[in-house]
């Protein structure tokens, strides 16, 4: 699974959002392996070094473990410990600049909350 990487942010720091991402959606589950870090390198086409720094981070947020000669597993709490990181970050970095663009554009927040509960009825 090759992927296309952002100018601007280090790729092994993209590759850990992808594995967190994968965590918070149950991609990956608590307890599960992940692909060791030849198999990603050689799948997104980055050096191994890359990939390791990438997964060396998680283990460092305590979202995975490292287990001798076996491979790197999604430690147990990881999503919830994720989930609650990633709702502070985006209510402290990305709200602020959504309600901004929101209020310029002078959408009413309620008509917007009700047009998306009507679009997720028609998916259903």
């Amino acid at each position: 699974m090759v992927t296309k990487w952002k100018d601007g942010l280090p790729i092994y720091m993209q590759l850990r959002d992808l594995m967190a991402d994968a965590i918070i959606k149950g991609s990956l589950c608590e307890g599960d392996s992940l692909p060791s870090v030849r198999a990603v390198a050689v799948d997104m086409k980055i050096n191994p070094l890359t990939a390791s720094k990438a997964y060396q981070g998680l283990v460092k947020e305590g979202l995975v473990e490292k287990r001798r000669g076996i491979g790197m597993f999604v430690m147990e709490g990881a999503r919830a410990r994720l989930l609650k990181s990633e709702r502070t970050r985006f209510i402290d970095e990305e709200w602020p600049s959504i309600v901004s663009r929101i209020k310029s554009l002078d959408i009413d927040a309620i008509e917007l909350l009700k047009l998306e509960n009507k679009k997720n009825r028609n998916k259903s």
